[in-house]
C-alpha cells in the first residue's frame, strides 16, 4: 500500500515536471529570484524551506483546524506534500505564499522543514490576489465557504480590478497544476468565473439574489472580530450587514459588549444600533443599553388580564353541568349588581363614618353625635 502511494506521488511530481519543464536545467538559488517576465513561473521544481515563506497579507480564508488539520497532517506524514505550493518571490530573498498555507502548517506539524513549490516572479498585487482567491475557490466550492469568505470573494470580483483574459490565463494554469496529466486520482475541478462587475452578474454566477450579493458586499466591511462572530453563527447575514454601516470604533464597542456580557444581536437591535450611529451618539454605554434591550424595548400591550377563581368558590356557586357561557352570564350580572348596589352602599357607609368622626371631633354648639 505504501509502495503504491509512493509511486502515485512520484507519478504526480513527474507530471508536474513535464508540465512546467522541471529538471534538466540549473536550479536557481531558493532565496535569489532572477529576472523574468511578469507572472513567469520558475523553470524548475524547487524545494523551499518553510522558514523562508511568509503568509499572504490580510489572508481572508480560514486555515484548517481540528480534525481537518489533523487529517491533512497525517496524510503529509505518510505521503509527503503531493501538490506544490505557489510562492511569489520577493526582493529580500523571501517568498509570499499564494497557495499552500495549510500545506505549510501541516507540513511543519508532520515534521518537515521544506516543501515543493512553484515560484512566480514579478506579479502585481492584483495578480497575487487572483492566485489566492482562485486557488481557495478551487479547493472549496463557494457554497462551502464561511460567510466572511464569501463576502471577500464577491467583493473582489465586484471591484473589476482585473482583466478577464488575464484571469482566465491564471485559472488555466491553476487548473493544470491541480490536474496534471495522468493524475486523475488527485483531480479537482475549477470553476471558471465569468466577467466580474454588477451585482446581477455575480448573483447569477453564484446562485444568489442581487439583494443577498449586496448584503455580502456590506459584510465585507465588518471588522475582523465581528466577521468571526458571523462565521460562528452568533448573528445572521442581515444583522451583520446592518453592523457593517457602523464606524470601526462603534463596531469594536459592539464586539466588546458582546464579549463581556454575552449579549446577542438580532435584526431589531442591529436596526437600532445603525439608527443611533446615523443620527445620534453611539458610545459604549448606549451600545450596552441597546444590546441588553433597555433601549428599543417594545411597550407592553394592554391585554385584558385573566382572572382565576378558586375551585372552592366556583363549586360553591356553579354546577359542573353549567356551560361556560352560562357561567359568564351569571358572573357578569353579579358584577353589575355589585357595582350598582354593594359598592354604592360601601361608599355611603364610608362617607357616614367620616362625617361621624369629623363632627364628633368638634366641641362647639354646632357639633352633634351621629346615632345610627
Amino acid at each position: 500500500m505504501v509502495a503504491n502511494n509512493s509511486q502515485a506521488a512520484k507519478s504526480r511530481l513527474k507530471a508536474l515536471d513535464d508540465l512546467y519543464r522541471f529538471g534538466g536545467e540549473a536550479n536557481h538559488p531558493a532565496a535569489t529570484p532572477v529576472a523574468a517576465n511578469v507572472g513567469q513561473a520558475s523553470k524548475e521544481y524547487m524545494m523551499i524551506e518553510f522558514c523562508l515563506m511568509d503568509s499572504y497579507p490580510n489572508h481572508r480564508f480560514r486555515l484548517y483546524e481540528g480534525i481537518r488539520k489533523e487529517y491533512m497532517t497525517e496524510s503529509i506524514r505518510r505521503h509527503g506534500i503531493l501538490q506544490p505550493l505557489i510562492l511569489h518571490a520577493k526582493s529580500d530573498g523571501r517568498f509570499t505564499i499564494l497557495s499552500g498555507h495549510n500545506r505549510k502548517d501541516c507540513g511543519i506539524d508532520a515534521g518537515l522543514d521544506s516543501g515543493p513549490a512553484i515560484i512566480k516572479f514579478n506579479l502585481t498585487e492584483v495578480e497575487e490576489k487572483v492566485y489566492v482567491y482562485e486557488t481557495n475557490l478551487m479547493q472549496r466550492s463557494f457554497a462551502d465557504m464561511l460567510p466572511s469568505e464569501k463576502a471577500a470573494v464577491l467583493a473582489e470580483y465586484h471591484a473589476e480590478m482585473f482583466s478577464q483574459g488575464k484571469r482566465n490565463d491564471i485559472l488555466a494554469e491553476i487548473q493544470s497544476l491541480a490536474n496534471p496529466p495522468d493524475t486523475r486520482d488527485y483531480s479537482t475541478s475549477v470553476e471558471f468565473r465569468r466577467s466580474p462587475g454588477t451585482r446581477e452578474t455575480l448573483a447569477v454566477e453564484y446562485g444568489l439574489t442581487p439583494n443577498r450579493v449586496a448584503q455580502y458586499l456590506r459584510v465585507n466591511k465588518l471588522i475582523g472580530p465581528l466577521s468571526i462572530r458571523l462565521d460562528k453563527g452568533e448573528f445572521t447575514l442581515s444583522p451583520a450587514a446592518n453592523l457593517s454601516f457602523l464606524k470601526a470604533t462603534e463596531q469594536k464597542a459592539v464586539d466588546k459588549c458582546m464579549k463581556l456580557n454575552g449579549f446577542k444581536v438580532d435584526m431589531r437591535k442591529s436596526d437600532i444600533l445603525r439608527e443611533y450611529s446615523d443620527t445620534r451618539k453611539l458610545d459604549d454605554e448606549t451600545v450596552y443599553y441597546i444590546l441588553n434591550g433597555e433601549i428599543g424595548r417594545l411597550p407592553k400591550k394592554n391585554r385584558t388580564p385573566t382572572i382565576k377563581v378558586a375551585k372552592s368558590v366556583y363549586t360553591k356557586y356553579f354546577q359542573p353541568e353549567q356551560s361556560v357561557k352560562e357561567v359568564q352570564r351569571i358572573v357578569e350580572k353579579a358584577i353589575c349588581y355589585y357595582f350598582s348596589h354593594i359598592q354604592e352602599q360601601e361608599t355611603l357607609a364610608t362617607a357616614i363614618n367620616t362625617d361621624q368622626y369629623c363632627y364628633s371631633s368638634y366641641d362647639d354648639e354646632d357639633s352633634f353625635e351621629f346615632e345610627p
